[in-house]
């Protein structure tokens, strides 16, 4: 059934039944909070939510993070508020401190999502809603496919995971970024363009504006689809993982007087692919350490590779073989 009402512009209505779509999940009476930028894609999710949450009896608030990195930066946000507050929506600006950990991009990223998790805490609000897009998607998976760093970095971004425990939801992580701009130009909104998002000092605006074109003209229309089906498939294998690792971690670790252990002929009974994902489940939920893949094949050759060699230094802990178990004890 066609759900767009007679004029009602093809953009609009589609962003909108995304939005419907996503606040069916939310309880009537609750607060939501639209994560707000200014530009296209929030902007268009902010219009949509000020509409729909009315009729579901939703109470909604725009925030919007001044990183303050550049001139003009509390201006353009005050801007994003007060196109929210003309919306309908109640709007908040939060100024933030950027550090450097990671860089500059993943600085702000992570000031930004605290910031967001805090005002959404402060609000009580009953889920967070971000403007990610398809677009959006393709990118992360084509950055975590050049950084090499395996599966669980192609997954890209869930429709709905957690920010400081509260559910983060991406209702627009199926659409395309010109059919957020169109909702804007359809409705008489005014996106802000973040310079930072034209920057080739940035890998993301790398891989958006140079390397996903060049894919496009080369192997032809329908990259960043692909690429978003194959973030989907990983994301429903990663879950089947998880579900066979929980059904078998109980039966093979125990707890050591440093730390754990693991019965090294049960990691040699699993299969490769689920034998390192419980080595780095195991150093991960016990010592709050992630390990390389090298490190990861490093401790598996005490398991399929045994030939009486030392203990492995690996972030917070050390792996070694004592008889028939791995051990990861602290370091110190």
């Amino acid at each position: 059934m066609d759900e767009r009402r007679p004029g009602l512009d093809p953009a609009v209505a589609e962003v909108r039944l995304a939005v419907r779509q996503t606040l069916a999940v939310v309880e009537p009476g609750a607060v939501v909070m639209v994560a707000l930028s200014g530009g296209a894609d929030s902007l268009a999710l902010a219009a949509a939510t000020a509409f729909e949450a009315p009729k579901r009896g939703v109470r909604a608030l725009a925030v919007t993070i001044d990183h303050g990195l550049q001139d003009g930066s509390a201006e353009a946000a005050s801007a994003a508020a007060a196109q929210a507050e003309a919306l309908g929506l109640e709007a908040r600006v939060v100024r933030v401190e950027v550090g450097t950990a990671g860089g500059p991009e993943a600085a702000a990223r992570q000031a930004r999502y605290d910031a967001l998790g805090e005002a959404a805490t402060a609000a009580g609000a009953a889920a967070i809603l971000t403007g990610h897009t398809l677009d959006d998607q393709a990118e992360t998976v084509l950055l975590g496919l050049a950084r090499g760093s395996g599966a669980t970095s192609l997954q890209g971004m869930a429709e709905a995971s957690t920010l400081l425990g509260v559910p983060l939801l991406r209702p627009l992580l199926a659409m395309r970024r010109t059919t957020t701009r169109a909702a804007c130009t359809a409705e008489g909104l005014e996106p802000w363009d973040d310079p930072h998002n034209s920057d080739p000092r940035f890998a993301r605006v790398r891989v958006r504006e140079t390397v996903l074109p060049v894919l496009e003209a080369e192997l032809g229309p329908g990259i960043a689809e692909a690429l978003a089906r194959t973030a989907a498939q990983l994301r429903e294998d990663a879950a089947a993982f998880d579900e066979m690792i929980d059904e078998t971690i109980e039966d093979i670790v125990e707890h050591a007087e440093a730390g754990i252990s693991v019965s090294a002929a049960a990691l040699a009974a699993n299969p490769a692919a689920l034998r390192n994902r419980i080595i780095r489940l195991v150093v991960a939920s016990e010592f709050h350490q992630s390990l390389t893949r090298a490190q990861t094949l490093e401790v598996a050759r005490l398991v399929t590779d045994w030939s009486g060699q030392g203990p492995i230094d690996l972030p917070g802990c050390r792996a070694r073989r004592i008889g028939g178990r791995i051990e990861f004890s602290a370091l110190g």
